[in-house]
């Protein structure tokens, strides 16, 4: 009989359910303990770390930046204001689609091609979450156009802040410097921390050299933000420091008048306080409107001052390099009576010309007739160039060198903004290691009246005419006067007068035989600007100069009305006043201006009766 087949155990169906129902209640049961258990670790246990975490999420720490330190002449005109304007701005991690979202507000408000890169320049320098601005100085209805389309476009901001203004512009554009976007070498120097929220930083003439006053110290808000990180309220608040107010050594109605006497011409005119070594004005003609630069020059405006024939983007006060001219003779007249070589008397004659022992060379005076018989004041007064040239082959280089140094010919005159060329006083060594040429005698003669490789800037040019009117005492050129705490308007700091090293003489009477001389320049019957003296109610020491741009052959005669005007001669005239106690030095250069007495020494009287005129008037009142 065949074994019987058994098609279904239901008793071991029941016991593999069984098991099957029990191992996944086990698994459920375990499943909902690690719940509640994971449930209890985040609720209880890690409940003030994730409370942190939700407030970080709605609250955030936003800079606030400082107000900017206003700048002011030592007459209480204000030259750097800080003024009320809306700008564009984008924060990247709130936006989804960058690139639709400028093309939409190009279509909402004007944003020219110059504004998208500059913004996109600046996007790669700011992280996600900081605000980058896209458009400065929105008018009113630009703002009202933005607000009013505000809900589509999330984090897009109108924001009002306080932007830098020039008020006297092209006029003080060489010393006031002016602000500019943060760039990346910027970011390399600065603190960080203290620059949050801030997207500008001084970056030329006082703005740049004093920026740690003007700048002041950020601020930090605490905000509670919504989903579309709209501030909903303020939490907490530490309010910035504001920047220094600064006062300047500027004389500003000074300072205007030599801007309108340069007007259509190139140049500079410094006048400096020869008791202090305060600026009173600075000049460099043409200039520029710094306000161009605050908020980032387009090209073609920048493009045009580059390729302006008048280069006004450089400061020709501290830069420019001219050869000084006939106003170097008083100090070398100085240094012939320190030496020994010559003394006060002694006579040299002047028949228009002078040539070195065995050469046929002639050295010409501009006096084609000569000058005859020239004692040291005459041949100053006059400005005889065949006297210079006899003093300057029997000092030597070397001592011409040395004396000239002694008043800061080729060295930077330490003014407090920087910026300065050192100028070039030639010396052997110089010419045998730039040139690897020896030096030769008629180098010695033509540097005697201010020509050959001999340079100076204005700055040194003034600096050099103070520190003789000063008698020997040198204080460093500054426009720093003083800051003011703007909170409570007190006084934080003041200029303190630097002096270099004097210039010393054995015997104080040279001093007293130079600047008589330079007095008989401008009084003199004789003297080279003598129609600037006429009738002043001042006393002035002073002395011409004119400098060549190009040479002129030994048969040539020099015409300037033949010869283009960038090639002419340079107007130079440095002086002081009143010569019994000097208040004031200047020195002027026009360029390409001809004789020193016809263009730059009148600018000097109308500038010297300016000066003394408000002085009378402030003390009259």
């Amino acid at each position: 009989m065949p074994p019987r087949l058994t098609l279904k155990d239901p008793g071991q169906e029941y016991n593999l359910v069984r098991r099957r129902v029990l191992f996944a209640a086990v698994v459920m049961v375990l499943l909902g303990l690690a719940l509640v258990a994971r449930i209890f670790y985040l609720q209880v246990i890690q409940h003030e770390h994730f409370t942190t975490l939700s407030q970080h999420n709605r609250v955030k720490i936003a800079p606030i930046s400082p107000m900017r330190g206003l700048i002011f002449s030592r007459d209480g005109v204000l030259l750097a204001d800080n003024r009320p304007s809306f700008s564009l701005e984008l924060t990247p991690e709130r936006i989804e689609g960058l690139d639709q979202t400028l093309v939409e507000l190009r279509r909402l408000i004007a944003i020219g091609d110059a504004d998208v890169t500059r913004f996109r320049e600046l996007l790669k320098k700011k992280r996600r979450f900081e605000g980058v601005p896209l458009r400065f100085n929105l008018s009113e209805e630009e703002v009202a156009r933005v607000s009013l389309d505000r809900y589509r476009f999330p984090g897009v901001d109108v924001v009002a802040r306080l932007n830098r203004y020039y008020p006297l512009g092209a006029n003080l554009a060489h010393i006031i410097g002016y602000v500019g976007m943060i760039d990346e070498r910027d970011v390399e120097t600065l603190d960080k921390s203290n620059y949050s929220g801030t997207a500008h930083i001084g970056k030329l003439g006082v703005e740049k050299a004093y920026e740690e006053l003007l700048h002041g110290k950020v601020g930090y808000q605490q905000v509670e933000v919504n989903a579309q990180g709209r501030v909903i309220r303020v939490l907490d608040r530490s309010p910035p420091t504001p920047g220094k107010n600064i006062s300047l050594t500027l004389d500003v109605s000074l300072q205007n008048l030599a801007v309108q006497a340069l007007e259509g011409r190139r140049g500079a005119i410094v006048a400096i306080d020869p008791r202090d070594g305060g600026i009173l004005a600075m000049v460099s003609a043409p200039g520029f409107d710094p306000n161009l630069f605050v908020n980032g020059i387009d090209a073609a405006s920048y493009r045009r001052l580059l390729d302006s024939p008048g280069t006004p983007l450089v400061n020709r006060v501290l830069q420019g390099k001219y050869p000084p001219g006939s106003t170097i003779k008083p100090f070398l007249a100085l240094a012939g009576l320190q030496s020994g070589v010559r003394h006060s008397a002694d006579e040299t004659w002047c028949p228009g010309w002078f040539a070195l022992k065995g050469s046929e060379h002639r050295y010409r005076d501009w006096k084609k007739g000569g000058h005859g018989r020239m004692a040291m004041r005459q041949a100053i007064a006059q400005s005889c160039d065949v006297y210079f040239y006899t003093l300057a082959h029997d000092l030597g280089i070397e001592r011409i060198h040395d004396a000239l140094r002694h008043f800061g010919f080729g060295l930077p005159t330490g003014i407090d903004i920087g910026g300065e060329a050192a100028g070039m006083v030639p010396s052997r060594d110089w010419k045998r290691k730039v040139f690897e040429q020896p030096w030769y005698p008629g180098e010695t003669l033509i540097l005697g009246i201010g020509q050959g490789y001999m340079l100076a800037t204005p700055m040194q040019l003034a600096a050099a005419t103070a520190t003789m009117a000063g008698r020997g005492w040198r204080a460093a050129p500054h426009l720093f006067l003083s800051a003011r705490d703007p909170i409570n308007n007190e006084t934080v700091g003041e200029a303190e007068p630097r002096q270099e090293k004097r210039v010393v003489v054995d015997d104080e009477a040279d001093w007293d035989e130079v600047i008589t001389a330079m007095l008989e320049v401008t009084h003199g019957a004789r003297g080279t600007a003598r129609r600037i003296g006429q009738g002043a109610p001042y006393t002035i020491a002073g002395k011409t100069g004119t400098a060549q741009v190009i040479g002129v052959g030994q048969d040539e005669d020099y015409v300037a009305e033949e010869i283009p005007e960038e090639l002419r001669d340079h107007a130079l005239f440095i002086a002081f006043a009143p010569v019994e106690s000097p208040r004031i030095a200047v020195a002027i250069i026009v360029e390409n201006g001809g004789s020193g007495s016809a263009s730059a020494a009148p600018i000097a009287r109308i500038l010297l009766d300016h000066y003394f005129g408000a002085k009378v008037r402030e003390s009259a009142g």
